[in-house]
């Protein structure tokens, strides 16, 4: 059985034991994953060999020419995750010496990130070859990419706006 087909016999099932339930999300949200999933298995051996983890070279890109400061709050923030998330993954690029914190002279539980010499060599290897692994995945798409570039800003913006204020 295929995930396509799996996917559908889901939605069917709750569809009659549930007929109220609107099980059309669901068909959403298992392509966002299926397209997450996909990209994770293309940069799976990149990272296999590499010092560091997916998430923790996400936290350094933002860094490598960064022109202003940039606090864990800001990376935070850009990034889409908590800031437990951030903090956590921070202190453990500090303590394998990828990158330092510099407190605020104005706000004492602000710092100042930046990537050391190492980390910036870390990111300088292993971020061009992620990049050229997703565009493997990417160029498929052809003259198609455009249209769904369009798409995905769509629905993200939809579902930024669908959001509660915070």
């Amino acid at each position: 059985m295929t995930d396509a087909s799996l996917r559908e016999l889901t939605c069917a099932r709750w569809a009659e034991f549930n007929p109220e339930l609107d099980t059309s999300p669901m068909q959403v949200v298992a392509e966002i994953k299926r397209i997450v999933a996909l990209l994770d298995v293309a940069v799976e051996p990149i990272y296999a060999a590499a010092d560091v983890s997916v998430a923790e070279v996400e936290l350094m890109v933002p860094l490598r020419y960064a022109i202003e400061p940039v606090t864990a709050a800001r990376l935070a923030e850009l990034l889409g995750m908590t800031r437990a998330g951030v903090s956590k993954t921070l202190g453990k690029l500090e303590r394998r010496g990828f990158l330092q914190r510099v407190p605020s002279a104005e706000d004492r539980r602000s710092a100042s990130i930046t990537l050391t010499d190492q980390g910036r060599r870390i990111v300088d290897d292993v971020f061009p070859r992620e990049l050229e692994a997703y565009g493997r995945l990417i160029d498929a798409m052809g003259q198609r990419r455009n249209r769904v570039l369009e798409a995905l800003t769509t629905l993200a913006e939809s579902m930024e706006s669908g959001l509660p204020s915070q």
